[in-house]
């Protein structure tokens, strides 16, 4: 996991801690318990087993379906307390994944357009229309975004209580949120290396803000 994701976490105000995807599904309610937020990073591709598919021939290789039962397990806990959830690019799919969503395994078979650029991260790619009335819209307060793209995965059959908030032209997925929670928000670009715009950097303080909600609350409860 680079830097990027920490830097932009404590550049909004935050506190990042850095929690190994290790397996021991076990310890998800109790790293869980002393957390007051959730950001799922990008990564590697999600094994298609856990959807109930077969893989792509095309599907990324380092695959690791234990880290994945991890981490959809940690997205399951966080829904359960109404933790502020921020999923990035391949954690925008766990998201959905963890809501008994699918994924498109190869995003070439469906669409030419560039969906995983070939310059700096720091430049975006394409340009995304944002849903009005949106967590996405209501934080960044824009119609549409310039985005960067990294990814050959997307989002197909939406998982429960996930809305679409932003598309790309091409109809590919872009954002996801659960109008219902205190914050869940995915998106499926990399924030957190465009946090120069601060259209990018507000999704990050988005996620503090409502993590500091979420910590005071339980605070008054104890």
């Amino acid at each position: 996991m680079r830097l990027t994701y920490t830097q932009a976490v404590q550049e909004a105000g935050g506190v990042a801690v850095v929690v190994p995807a290790h397996g021991f599904v076990d310890d998800t309610a109790a790293l869980l318990d002393r957390l007051d937020g959730l950001v799922v990073s990008g990564g590697p591709d999600i094994d298609p087993a856990v959807y109930g598919q077969v893989p792509h021939p095309q599907l990324g290789s380092g695959v690791d379906r234990v880290g994945d039962e991890y981490e959809l397990a940690l997205l399951a806990g966080a829904a359960e307390r109404d933790l502020p959830v921020f999923a990035i690019c391949r954690g925008m799919q766990a998201l959905n994944v963890s809501r008994g969503g699918t994924l498109h395994q190869h995003l070439p078979d469906r669409t030419t357009l560039e969906h995983n650029q070939g310059h700096a991260a720091l430049e975006t790619a394409h340009r995304v229309s944002v849903e009005s009335g949106s967590l996405l819209r209501r934080i960044t307060g824009t119609e549409t975004l310039d985005v960067n793209s990294y990814h050959h995965q997307a989002v197909d059959r939406i998982g429960a209580g996930l809305r679409v908030c932003a598309v790309a032209h091409d109809s590919t997925i872009e954002a996801v949120w659960d109008s219902s929670a205190r914050f869940c928000l995915g998106v499926q670009w990399h924030p957190e290396v465009l946090t120069h715009r601060p259209e990018h950097a507000s999704l990050f303080q988005g996620l503090v803000d409502a993590a500091q909600g979420a910590a005071a609350t339980l605070a008054l409860a104890a």
